[in-house]
Formats: C-alpha cells, sequence, structure tokens
C-alpha cells in the first residue's frame, strides 16, 4: 500500500523548531524532569532522584535509546525506546514504550519529528519495526500515532501481570 497521493506527490511536511539528539548521560539533567512529568501523566507520584537513578541505569547498561527533543537549547521531548524481539519472525523489533511533550509545546509537530527519529533509527538498525501501547483514554496519542503510520493491533490481545513484591 503506498503513502504516497494518487497524484504522486508528496504530501508537504511541516517541521517543528526542534533538534532531535540521542541522550546520553549528558543530557540527564535536562531528561529528569520531562520524564518525571511524564510518570505523573501516567498518575504516579513525583520522584525526580529515582526517575534519574533509572534513566542513568538504562543508559549506562545501554539497554535503552532515547531521543530527545530541544528547541532553543531547552528540552521540551523524549522517546524512550527499548529493545524486544519477534520470535514469529526471527527479527529485533523496538518498543516505542515512551512519548512525552512538554504542554506547552504540544500540536508543534515535536512528537511526529521524533517517532521519525526513532523510524529512521529503527530502519538503520535493520529492525522489523516499532511497536507501542497507549492507554485507551490516551485519544490525542492515539490519533499521533495512526497520523505516523502506526496501525491497531486487531489480532492480538495484550495482557500484563504484575509481581506482587513485599513493600
Amino acid at each position: 500500500m503506498s503513502t504516497q497521493p494518487e497524484t504522486g506527490k508528496a504530501p508537504p511536511v511541516l517541521k517543528s523548531e526542534a533538534q532531535i539528539i540521542i541522550a546520553t548521560v549528558d543530557q540527564l539533567d535536562d531528561l529528569t524532569p520531562l520524564f518525571d512529568a511524564y510518570r505523573v501523566f501516567y498518575r504516579q507520584a513525583s520522584d525526580a532522584e529515582n526517575t534519574k537513578k533509572f534513566l542513568s541505569e538504562r543508559m549506562h547498561l545501554r539497554d535503552t535509546v532515547i531521543f530527545m527533543a530541544y528547541v532553543n537549547s531547552r528540552a521540551v521531548g523524549f522517546t524512550q525506546l527499548f529493545p524486544s524481539f519477534s520470535s514469529e519472525t526471527l527479527e529485533r523489533l523496538w518498543i516505542l514504550n515512551d512519548l512525552y511533550i512538554a504542554p506547552e509545546m504540544r500540536g508543534k509537530r515535536i512528537g511526529a519529528e521524533l517517532i521519525q527519529r526513532a523510524k529512521q533509527f529503527v530502519v538503520q538498525f535493520g529492525a522489523k519495526g516499532l511497536a507501542l501501547a497507549t492507554e485507551h483514554t490516551n485519544l490525542s496519542g492515539q490519533k499521533l500515532y495512526e497520523r505516523e503510520g502506526f496501525e491497531l493491533d486487531e489480532i492480538y490481545r495484550h495482557y500484563f501481570w504484575e509481581a506482587q513484591r513485599n513493600q
């Protein structure tokens, strides 16, 4: 299925003013408040100290790739990818686990640019694709993902088991 209009002309690409980079430990101080705000968005208690520790561990263990968006040298958004595999197709895939844009910067195509950069990475890496999940109530996120070419999985039902930990 072609993504081009029937006229053969590509639709205009609207770009934001964002600079997209791969985050390193050098960006932890910029990333931590955004990531903490993301967690609060998903009804978690704010915890900047443990957020920074979590991100630092992920980076040091190299089990994540985080793209950050900057506008005028200010961090305004990020997306985090985790590696995974498809046993069915015997290929690596990536999970787009987190995407967050500062509220005052939403609607400026920054989320779309972060997704586009993640897609480029997946292609360069030779992986199968990107998987993601979002809450049923996250309608703006769902619209963004669909605009960016993600398709709703209507074949598989996803479940989750949560371990009971001693508190």
